[in-house]
């Protein structure tokens, strides 16, 4: 099929610990999930291009269709495994794209294979052109280019994608009512998203003023699908960042109990009780400047 790959041929892994359920009579994983590994490791694939998969598709007018999946064993993979599956496009055609994957135990090659998508119109399932801006991500992708921009504006400038995460997070998926998702402050306060390179917004937060000298940051906000992705970090710093640039002191935020453990590590530091926030449980952190 392809020469012998290497862990360094990849930049992009996706992690998984073989299953108990997963192995056969032979006491080896079942053959039939190698190809369940790689397209697991694929929907990780655009999580890591910063697209939410359904959401890009229907941005772009298309969806991708599996025309041809090959699969070549050179070991097996036993329960409790621990695996890394490599992930990397390697040709887009007018209306096809070609993956490669390796599926390493360690340093070791057991399965490598090829997957070829095509391009095609949703309705008819017909072939068509791989949209330009979907060809630049994945070469931009593979060459390590960033795949998300961090702005910060008022709410006349980025409120549109900002207000669109936090409905789809706080109030459709929290149930938060939306009584208490808008307020006076999004009027005056400085906010930040980012956004993926469709131009999609996918996280966000804003920025406030109390107390002179110390900045409040709230509504952070990250797609669902994308979570982990390193997206809520790069809206916290720009809001850290502009919160400095007025002169700011120290920054607090009323943080989720569920998120206590994402903001310690970003150097928070709990104040106070724990207390309730429209009906979810939340702790104050603080953070100098």
């Amino acid at each position: 099929m392809t020469e012998q790959l290497k862990k360094t041929d990849f930049r992009f892994f996706h992690r998984l610990r073989v299953r108990w359920a997963e192995v056969d009579m032979q006491k080896i994983v079942f053959n039939a999930h190698y190809l369940m590994y790689f397209d697991t490791a694929i929907a990780d694939y655009w999580r890591a291009m910063a697209l939410p998969y359904e959401e890009a598709m229907l941005s772009l007018g298309g969806d991708l269709y599996v025309r041809k999946a090959t699969v070549e064993f050179h070991a097996s993979a036993r329960v409790d495994d621990l695996l890394d599956v490599g992930m990397k496009c390697v040709r887009v055609g007018n209306s096809s794209i070609l993956f490669v994957g390796g599926l390493f135990r360690g340093d070791e090659l057991l399965v490598n294979c090829e997957l070829v998508y095509v391009y095609a119109d949703p309705a008819t399932q017909t072939s068509k052109p791989v949209p330009p801006l979907l060809r630049e991500i994945l070469a931009g992708y593979e060459a390590g280019e960033p795949m998300r921009d961090v702005v910060t504006g008022d709410w006349d400038s980025v409120g549109e994608g900002a207000g669109k995460v936090r409905r789809e997070v706080f109030i459709e998926e929290q149930r938060i009512p939306k009584e208490l998702e808008w307020d006076e402050h999004d009027a005056t306060a400085v906010h930040a998203v980012a956004r993926n390179r469709l131009g999609q917004t996918i996280a966000t937060g804003r920025l406030v003023s109390d107390v002179p000298g110390v900045g409040r940051i709230g509504r952070m906000a990250v797609h669902r699908t994308l979570r982990g992705g390193g997206h809520g970090e790069a809206v916290l710093r720009a809001l850290e960042a502009a919160s400095a640039a007025r002169g700011d002191r120290e920054v607090t935020l009323h943080a989720q109990r569920s998120a206590e453990a994402f903001y310690t590590r970003l150097g928070y530091v709990p104040h106070g009780e724990p207390f309730e926030e429209a009906g979810i449980a939340h702790i104050e952190m603080r953070r100098k400047l």
